[in-house]
Protein backbone atom coordinates (compact mmCIF):
# COMPACT_ATOMS: atom_id res chain seq x y z
CA UNK A 1 0.00 0.00 0.00
CA UNK A 2 1.62 3.53 -0.89
CA UNK A 3 -1.38 5.79 0.65
CA UNK A 4 -4.69 4.63 -0.74
CA UNK A 5 -3.31 3.49 -4.08
CA UNK A 6 -2.13 -0.49 -4.19
CA UNK A 7 1.32 -0.48 -5.70
CA UNK A 8 3.19 -3.34 -7.39
CA UNK A 9 7.14 -2.91 -7.23
CA UNK A 10 7.29 -3.00 -10.85
CA UNK A 11 5.07 -3.41 -14.12
CA UNK A 12 4.86 -7.26 -15.15
CA UNK A 13 3.60 -8.83 -18.85
CA UNK A 14 3.97 -12.10 -20.06
CA UNK A 15 3.34 -13.25 -23.95
CA UNK A 16 1.33 -15.64 -25.12
CA UNK A 17 3.94 -18.12 -25.72
CA UNK A 18 4.25 -18.59 -22.07
CA UNK A 19 2.41 -21.68 -21.92
CA UNK A 20 3.20 -22.78 -18.18
CA UNK A 21 2.67 -19.30 -16.78
CA UNK A 22 -0.85 -19.09 -18.15
CA UNK A 23 -1.48 -22.78 -17.22
CA UNK A 24 -0.57 -21.48 -13.98
CA UNK A 25 -3.63 -18.21 -14.02
CA UNK A 26 -6.04 -20.82 -15.09
CA UNK A 27 -4.80 -22.96 -11.59
CA UNK A 28 -5.39 -20.57 -9.39
CA UNK A 29 -8.75 -19.02 -11.37
CA UNK A 30 -7.10 -15.71 -12.24
CA UNK A 31 -7.31 -15.88 -16.60
CA UNK A 32 -9.75 -13.37 -16.50
CA UNK A 33 -7.64 -10.95 -14.54
CA UNK A 34 -4.35 -10.93 -16.74
CA UNK A 35 -5.79 -11.02 -20.30
CA UNK A 36 -3.78 -10.99 -23.65
CA UNK A 37 -4.14 -8.54 -26.68
CA UNK A 38 -5.91 -10.12 -29.31
CA UNK A 39 -2.83 -9.23 -31.42
CA UNK A 40 0.34 -8.23 -30.42
CA UNK A 41 0.71 -4.28 -31.07
CA UNK A 42 3.45 -1.75 -29.29
CA UNK A 43 3.01 1.57 -30.10
CA UNK A 44 6.93 2.85 -29.57
CA UNK A 45 7.54 6.64 -29.20
CA UNK A 46 10.37 8.18 -30.35
CA UNK A 47 10.96 11.31 -28.06
CA UNK A 48 13.79 12.54 -30.95
CA UNK A 49 11.77 12.00 -34.14
CA UNK A 50 10.69 14.56 -36.31
CA UNK A 51 7.09 15.46 -36.51
CA UNK A 52 4.52 13.12 -37.85
CA UNK A 53 7.09 10.19 -37.45
CA UNK A 54 7.44 9.96 -33.81
CA UNK A 55 4.91 7.33 -33.34
CA UNK A 56 5.94 3.62 -34.89
CA UNK A 57 4.40 0.56 -34.14
CA UNK A 58 5.42 -2.72 -33.61
CA UNK A 59 2.40 -5.14 -34.43
CA UNK A 60 1.76 -8.31 -36.43
CA UNK A 61 -1.03 -10.07 -38.85
CA UNK A 62 -2.32 -13.09 -39.69
CA UNK A 63 -0.02 -14.43 -41.86
CA UNK A 64 2.07 -17.30 -41.04
CA UNK A 65 5.91 -16.59 -39.54
CA UNK A 66 7.81 -14.86 -40.52
CA UNK A 67 5.59 -12.79 -42.45
CA UNK A 68 3.20 -11.64 -39.43
CA UNK A 69 5.75 -8.89 -38.55
CA UNK A 70 6.78 -7.92 -42.34
CA UNK A 71 4.64 -5.28 -42.99
CA UNK A 72 4.92 -3.66 -39.23
CA UNK A 73 8.96 -3.60 -40.04
CA UNK A 74 8.49 -2.33 -43.71
CA UNK A 75 6.22 0.57 -41.94
CA UNK A 76 8.39 0.93 -39.06
CA UNK A 77 9.46 4.78 -38.97
CA UNK A 78 12.29 4.52 -36.35
CA UNK A 79 14.52 2.46 -38.99
CA UNK A 80 15.80 3.80 -42.48
CA UNK A 81 15.19 1.47 -45.18
CA UNK A 82 18.34 -0.13 -45.16
CA UNK A 83 18.21 -0.63 -41.51
CA UNK A 84 15.05 -2.56 -41.78
CA UNK A 85 15.96 -4.49 -44.38
CA UNK A 86 19.26 -5.58 -42.21
CA UNK A 87 16.43 -6.44 -39.21
CA UNK A 88 15.04 -8.82 -41.80
CA UNK A 89 18.34 -10.67 -42.59
CA UNK A 90 19.20 -10.90 -39.10
CA UNK A 91 15.99 -12.02 -37.38
CA UNK A 92 16.25 -14.73 -40.76
CA UNK A 93 19.78 -15.71 -39.26
CA UNK A 94 18.47 -15.66 -35.38
CA UNK A 95 16.03 -17.77 -36.25
CA UNK A 96 18.41 -20.13 -37.60
CA UNK A 97 19.81 -20.62 -34.10
CA UNK A 98 19.43 -23.48 -31.31
CA UNK A 99 19.05 -21.55 -27.96
CA UNK A 100 20.06 -24.95 -26.46
CA UNK A 101 23.31 -24.97 -28.10
CA UNK A 102 25.96 -24.81 -25.26
CA UNK A 103 28.32 -22.61 -27.35
CA UNK A 104 26.00 -19.76 -27.88
CA UNK A 105 25.68 -18.97 -23.88
CA UNK A 106 29.34 -17.63 -24.37
CA UNK A 107 28.81 -15.27 -27.00
CA UNK A 108 27.14 -11.84 -26.11
CA UNK A 109 24.40 -10.85 -28.39
CA UNK A 110 25.67 -7.38 -29.11
CA UNK A 111 28.87 -8.85 -30.58
CA UNK A 112 26.66 -10.81 -32.78
CA UNK A 113 24.66 -8.09 -34.09
CA UNK A 114 27.18 -6.20 -35.53
CA UNK A 115 28.39 -9.12 -36.78
CA UNK A 116 24.82 -9.63 -38.75
CA UNK A 117 25.09 -5.44 -40.18
CA UNK A 118 23.11 -4.00 -37.17
CA UNK A 119 23.66 -0.24 -36.62
CA UNK A 120 23.38 0.96 -33.52
CA UNK A 121 20.03 3.12 -33.98
CA UNK A 122 18.76 -0.82 -35.12
CA UNK A 123 19.64 -1.70 -32.00
CA UNK A 124 17.82 1.19 -29.48
CA UNK A 125 14.89 0.91 -31.39
CA UNK A 126 14.30 -2.60 -31.73
CA UNK A 127 16.79 -5.33 -30.58
CA UNK A 128 17.17 -3.48 -27.16
CA UNK A 129 13.62 -1.90 -26.69
CA UNK A 130 12.67 -5.81 -26.82
CA UNK A 131 15.43 -7.46 -24.91
CA UNK A 132 15.83 -5.02 -22.10
CA UNK A 133 12.27 -5.53 -20.93
CA UNK A 134 12.76 -9.45 -21.53
CA UNK A 135 16.10 -10.57 -20.20
CA UNK A 136 16.77 -7.04 -18.07
CA UNK A 137 19.93 -6.48 -19.70
CA UNK A 138 21.09 -4.67 -23.06
CA UNK A 139 22.55 -6.91 -25.98
CA UNK A 140 26.84 -6.11 -24.68
CA UNK A 141 25.52 -7.76 -21.36
CA UNK A 142 22.98 -10.43 -22.90
CA UNK A 143 24.09 -13.98 -23.86
CA UNK A 144 23.37 -14.98 -27.33
CA UNK A 145 21.66 -18.06 -26.23
CA UNK A 146 19.10 -16.44 -23.74
CA UNK A 147 18.63 -13.31 -26.47
CA UNK A 148 17.49 -16.06 -29.10
CA UNK A 149 15.38 -18.05 -27.36
CA UNK A 150 13.74 -14.95 -26.61
CA UNK A 151 13.33 -13.69 -30.04
CA UNK A 152 12.87 -16.89 -31.74
CA UNK A 153 10.31 -18.28 -29.09
CA UNK A 154 8.61 -14.75 -28.79
CA UNK A 155 8.81 -13.38 -32.50
CA UNK A 156 9.69 -15.93 -34.84
CA UNK A 157 7.89 -19.58 -33.38
CA UNK A 158 4.32 -19.14 -34.09
CA UNK A 159 2.17 -15.43 -35.12
CA UNK A 160 0.51 -14.81 -32.13
CA UNK A 161 3.76 -16.15 -29.50
CA UNK A 162 4.69 -12.38 -28.95
CA UNK A 163 0.79 -11.21 -28.05
CA UNK A 164 1.45 -9.16 -24.72
CA UNK A 165 -0.81 -10.38 -21.32
CA UNK A 166 -0.49 -8.01 -18.14
CA UNK A 167 -2.46 -8.31 -14.79
CA UNK A 168 -5.27 -5.51 -14.32
CA UNK A 169 -5.12 -5.94 -10.73
CA UNK A 170 -2.51 -5.82 -8.26
CA UNK A 171 -0.20 -8.88 -8.77
CA UNK A 172 -0.05 -9.88 -5.16
CA UNK A 173 -3.96 -10.64 -6.20
CA UNK A 174 -2.69 -13.36 -8.73
CA UNK A 175 0.38 -14.07 -6.69
CA UNK A 176 -0.49 -14.22 -3.42
CA UNK A 177 -4.11 -14.29 -2.46
CA UNK A 178 -5.55 -16.17 -5.38
CA UNK A 179 -1.79 -18.96 -5.17
CA UNK A 180 -2.52 -18.69 -1.44
CA UNK A 181 -6.42 -20.08 -1.34
CA UNK A 182 -5.69 -22.68 -4.80
CA UNK A 183 -2.62 -24.09 -1.96
CA UNK A 184 -4.92 -24.56 0.77
CA UNK A 185 -7.84 -25.78 -0.78
CA UNK A 186 -4.96 -28.43 -1.52
CA UNK A 187 -4.52 -28.83 1.95
CA UNK A 188 -1.24 -26.99 1.75
CA UNK A 189 -0.25 -25.25 4.94
CA UNK A 190 1.56 -21.70 4.48
CA UNK A 191 3.91 -20.33 7.54
CA UNK A 192 4.18 -16.19 6.24
CA UNK A 193 7.22 -14.19 7.56
CA UNK A 194 8.60 -17.92 8.27
CA UNK A 195 12.04 -17.30 7.35
CA UNK A 196 14.40 -20.91 6.80
CA UNK A 197 17.77 -20.86 8.74
CA UNK A 198 19.08 -24.56 7.71
CA UNK A 199 18.26 -27.56 5.80
CA UNK A 200 19.90 -30.81 7.38
CA UNK A 201 19.40 -34.35 7.13
CA UNK A 202 17.78 -36.34 10.48
CA UNK A 203 18.90 -39.72 11.30
CA UNK A 204 16.47 -41.48 9.59
CA UNK A 205 17.25 -39.71 6.30
CA UNK A 206 14.31 -37.35 5.89
CA UNK A 207 15.11 -33.44 6.14
CA UNK A 208 14.89 -31.14 9.15
CA UNK A 209 14.40 -27.33 7.94
CA UNK A 210 14.92 -25.12 11.12
CA UNK A 211 13.34 -21.47 11.06
CA UNK A 212 13.91 -18.07 12.70
CA UNK A 213 10.34 -17.73 13.03
CA UNK A 214 6.85 -18.64 12.65
CA UNK A 215 5.17 -21.71 13.96
CA UNK A 216 8.19 -24.10 13.49
CA UNK A 217 10.91 -22.18 15.34
CA UNK A 218 10.78 -24.26 18.27
CA UNK A 219 10.90 -27.79 16.40
CA UNK A 220 12.38 -28.30 12.74
CA UNK A 221 10.21 -28.72 10.22
CA UNK A 222 10.54 -32.17 8.65
CA UNK A 223 9.87 -33.66 5.59
CA UNK A 224 11.03 -36.45 2.85
CA UNK A 225 11.74 -33.75 0.41
CA UNK A 226 12.29 -30.17 -0.04
CA UNK A 227 12.23 -27.77 -2.43
CA UNK A 228 14.42 -24.83 -1.74
CA UNK A 229 12.63 -21.90 -4.00
CA UNK A 230 14.78 -19.06 -2.96
CA UNK A 231 17.56 -16.55 -4.80
CA UNK A 232 21.19 -17.72 -5.81
CA UNK A 233 22.72 -16.58 -2.66
CA UNK A 234 20.39 -17.76 -0.08
CA UNK A 235 20.38 -21.05 -1.94
CA UNK A 236 23.88 -21.42 -1.67
CA UNK A 237 23.88 -20.17 2.24
CA UNK A 238 21.18 -23.49 3.12
CA UNK A 239 22.41 -26.29 0.86
CA UNK A 240 24.11 -29.07 2.96
CA UNK A 241 27.66 -30.05 2.17
CA UNK A 242 27.90 -32.36 -1.67
CA UNK A 243 24.43 -31.39 -2.52
CA UNK A 244 26.02 -29.25 -5.24
CA UNK A 245 29.04 -29.84 -7.57
CA UNK A 246 31.00 -26.63 -7.52
CA UNK A 247 28.18 -25.02 -4.89
CA UNK A 248 29.87 -21.13 -5.50
CA UNK A 249 28.87 -21.37 -9.28
CA UNK A 250 25.65 -20.04 -7.30
CA UNK A 251 27.51 -17.28 -6.19
CA UNK A 252 28.83 -16.29 -9.86
CA UNK A 253 25.36 -15.65 -11.26
CA UNK A 254 25.03 -12.02 -11.26
CA UNK A 255 21.81 -9.82 -10.17
CA UNK A 256 20.77 -7.21 -12.28
CA UNK A 257 17.94 -4.33 -11.25
CA UNK A 258 14.79 -2.72 -11.96
CA UNK A 259 13.72 0.56 -10.92
CA UNK A 260 10.11 1.69 -11.27
CA UNK A 261 9.12 5.28 -11.34
CA UNK A 262 5.32 6.30 -10.57
CA UNK A 263 3.25 9.27 -11.10
CA UNK A 264 0.30 10.36 -10.37
CA UNK A 265 -0.69 13.25 -12.40
CA UNK A 266 -4.41 15.31 -11.97
CA UNK A 267 -5.48 14.57 -15.17
CA UNK A 268 -5.61 12.07 -18.00
CA UNK A 269 -1.51 12.52 -19.92
CA UNK A 270 -1.85 9.01 -21.94
CA UNK A 271 -4.82 7.58 -23.80
CA UNK A 272 -2.69 4.04 -24.52
CA UNK A 273 -2.80 1.28 -21.91
CA UNK A 274 1.34 1.55 -22.41
CA UNK A 275 4.10 2.54 -24.90
CA UNK A 276 7.51 1.73 -25.11
CA UNK A 277 9.78 5.00 -26.11
CA UNK A 278 13.22 5.69 -27.97
CA UNK A 279 15.60 8.71 -27.92
CA UNK A 280 14.80 9.23 -24.43
CA UNK A 281 16.24 7.14 -20.84
CA UNK A 282 12.02 6.44 -20.58
CA UNK A 283 11.75 2.40 -21.44
CA UNK A 284 7.98 1.32 -21.46
CA UNK A 285 5.38 3.30 -19.34
CA UNK A 286 1.93 1.50 -18.55
CA UNK A 287 -1.21 3.20 -17.17
CA UNK A 288 -1.91 1.54 -13.46
CA UNK A 289 -4.94 3.93 -12.49
CA UNK A 290 -7.32 0.90 -12.63
CA UNK A 291 -4.78 -1.85 -11.28
CA UNK A 292 -3.82 0.83 -8.27
CA UNK A 293 -7.11 1.71 -6.96
CA UNK A 294 -7.48 5.02 -7.81
CA UNK A 295 -10.22 5.38 -9.99
CA UNK A 296 -11.94 3.83 -7.32
CA UNK A 297 -10.89 6.68 -4.78
CA UNK A 298 -13.46 9.64 -3.78
CA UNK A 299 -11.78 12.62 -5.26
CA UNK A 300 -9.46 10.89 -7.71
CA UNK A 301 -11.08 12.65 -10.27
CA UNK A 302 -9.60 12.37 -13.45
CA UNK A 303 -6.41 11.91 -12.27
CA UNK A 304 -4.14 8.94 -14.10
CA UNK A 305 -1.43 6.97 -12.40
CA UNK A 306 1.49 5.97 -14.71
CA UNK A 307 4.34 3.65 -13.81
CA UNK A 308 7.33 3.67 -15.91
CA UNK A 309 9.71 0.12 -15.63
CA UNK A 310 13.43 0.85 -16.10
CA UNK A 311 15.34 -2.41 -16.44
CA UNK A 312 19.02 -3.03 -16.35
CA UNK A 313 18.99 0.61 -14.34
CA UNK A 314 22.47 -0.73 -12.99
CA UNK A 315 23.46 3.23 -13.17
CA UNK A 316 20.05 4.93 -11.61
CA UNK A 317 18.98 2.08 -9.24
CA UNK A 318 20.49 4.46 -6.33
CA UNK A 319 19.75 7.46 -7.43
CA UNK A 320 17.85 10.01 -5.06
CA UNK A 321 13.84 10.66 -5.77
CA UNK A 322 14.29 13.93 -6.08
CA UNK A 323 17.14 13.36 -9.18
CA UNK A 324 15.23 10.97 -10.45
CA UNK A 325 11.73 13.46 -10.33
CA UNK A 326 14.09 15.97 -12.35
CA UNK A 327 14.93 13.61 -15.02
CA UNK A 328 11.84 11.81 -15.78
CA UNK A 329 8.90 14.52 -15.44
CA UNK A 330 10.80 16.40 -18.52
CA UNK A 331 10.61 13.17 -20.59
CA UNK A 332 7.34 12.20 -19.73
CA UNK A 333 6.31 15.72 -21.15
CA UNK A 334 8.57 15.31 -24.27
CA UNK A 335 6.89 12.16 -25.35
CA UNK A 336 3.13 13.22 -23.78
CA UNK A 337 2.39 16.76 -24.24
CA UNK A 338 -0.59 16.29 -22.25
CA UNK A 339 1.41 16.00 -19.39
CA UNK A 340 2.47 19.65 -20.33
CA UNK A 341 0.29 21.19 -18.44
CA UNK A 342 -0.70 18.74 -15.95
CA UNK A 343 0.02 18.68 -12.57
CA UNK A 344 1.73 15.97 -10.14
CA UNK A 345 -0.18 14.57 -6.94
CA UNK A 346 2.41 11.77 -6.33
CA UNK A 347 5.55 10.83 -7.53
CA UNK A 348 7.44 8.26 -5.74
CA UNK A 349 10.26 4.99 -6.78
CA UNK A 350 10.38 1.47 -6.28
CA UNK A 351 13.84 -0.02 -6.17
CA UNK A 352 14.67 -3.81 -6.59
CA UNK A 353 18.44 -4.56 -6.97
CA UNK A 354 18.16 -7.96 -6.97
CA UNK A 355 15.18 -8.28 -9.11
CA UNK A 356 16.53 -10.79 -11.81
CA UNK A 357 19.91 -12.99 -12.54
CA UNK A 358 21.94 -11.36 -14.97
CA UNK A 359 21.57 -13.16 -18.22
CA UNK A 360 25.57 -12.28 -18.92
CA UNK A 361 27.40 -14.31 -21.45
CA UNK A 362 28.50 -17.60 -19.51
CA UNK A 363 25.90 -17.99 -17.13
CA UNK A 364 23.98 -21.10 -18.58
CA UNK A 365 27.03 -23.01 -17.21
CA UNK A 366 26.40 -21.74 -14.09
CA UNK A 367 22.35 -22.21 -13.80
CA UNK A 368 21.58 -26.11 -11.88
CA UNK A 369 18.78 -28.16 -12.49
CA UNK A 370 16.20 -28.84 -10.15
CA UNK A 371 17.59 -32.42 -8.66
CA UNK A 372 20.90 -31.95 -6.53
CA UNK A 373 23.01 -34.72 -4.83
CA UNK A 374 21.41 -34.74 -2.32
CA UNK A 375 18.09 -36.95 -2.81
CA UNK A 376 14.84 -35.23 -1.70
CA UNK A 377 16.40 -32.16 -2.21
CA UNK A 378 15.55 -29.89 -5.21
CA UNK A 379 15.95 -26.01 -6.74
CA UNK A 380 13.54 -23.75 -7.84
CA UNK A 381 13.65 -19.99 -9.33
CA UNK A 382 13.44 -18.55 -12.29
CA UNK A 383 17.83 -18.48 -11.68
CA UNK A 384 17.67 -22.28 -12.04
CA UNK A 385 17.99 -23.83 -15.72
CA UNK A 386 14.96 -23.20 -17.41
CA UNK A 387 16.41 -22.68 -20.60
CA UNK A 388 14.25 -19.17 -20.08
CA UNK A 389 15.59 -15.59 -18.46
CA UNK A 390 14.48 -14.12 -15.56
CA UNK A 391 10.65 -14.16 -16.08
CA UNK A 392 7.50 -15.54 -14.75
CA UNK A 393 7.18 -18.03 -16.86
CA UNK A 394 10.38 -19.28 -16.14
CA UNK A 395 9.58 -19.15 -12.08
CA UNK A 396 6.62 -21.50 -13.05
CA UNK A 397 8.63 -23.65 -15.28
CA UNK A 398 11.61 -24.25 -12.11
CA UNK A 399 8.61 -24.98 -9.78
CA UNK A 400 6.75 -27.56 -12.11
CA UNK A 401 10.62 -29.04 -12.86
CA UNK A 402 10.87 -29.47 -9.44
CA UNK A 403 7.79 -31.15 -8.38
CA UNK A 404 7.77 -32.96 -10.98
CA UNK A 405 11.48 -34.62 -10.13
CA UNK A 406 10.66 -34.56 -5.96
CA UNK A 407 7.41 -36.81 -6.93
CA UNK A 408 9.03 -38.79 -9.01
CA UNK A 409 11.71 -39.27 -6.60
CA UNK A 410 9.14 -40.09 -3.90
CA UNK A 411 7.53 -42.37 -5.95
CA UNK A 412 4.11 -40.75 -5.73
CA UNK A 413 1.90 -41.12 -8.32
CA UNK A 414 0.68 -38.10 -10.00
CA UNK A 415 -0.27 -36.22 -13.46
CA UNK A 416 1.64 -33.92 -14.59
CA UNK A 417 -0.30 -31.08 -15.45
CA UNK A 418 2.33 -29.33 -18.18
CA UNK A 419 5.17 -31.35 -19.70
CA UNK A 420 8.60 -30.59 -19.58
CA UNK A 421 8.51 -30.48 -23.46
CA UNK A 422 6.79 -27.18 -22.82
CA UNK A 423 4.68 -27.83 -26.18
CA UNK A 424 1.21 -26.90 -26.75
CA UNK A 425 -1.05 -25.28 -24.49
CA UNK A 426 -1.61 -25.40 -20.91
CA UNK A 427 -5.08 -27.10 -21.30
CA UNK A 428 -3.89 -29.47 -23.61
CA UNK A 429 -0.71 -30.44 -21.49
CA UNK A 430 -3.49 -30.90 -18.81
Amino acid sequence: PVGELTVDNGQHVYLRCCTAYQWFLDRVGAVGLAPLQDRLDVPVLDAGGRPGRRLGRLRRTALPVPLHLAASLATYPHLSLAERAQVGRAALALGRLDPADPALDGVDFAGWLRRHGQSPRAVEALWDLVGVATLNATARDASLGLAAMVFKTGLLSHPGAADIGWARTPLGELHHTLAREALEKAGVSCALRTKATAVTRTAEGRWAVRTMAGPHAAEPLEAAAVVLAVPQREAHALLPDGALEDPDRLLRIGDAPILNIHVVYDRKVMRRPFFAAIGSPVQWVFDRTDASGLARLPGAGASQYLALSQSAAHREIDLPAAELRARYLPELERLLPAARGAAVRDFFVTRERTATFAPTPGVGRLRPGAPTNAPGLYLAGAWTATGWPATMEGAVRSGLSAARTALTHLGRPHRDPFPASGRGSPKEAA
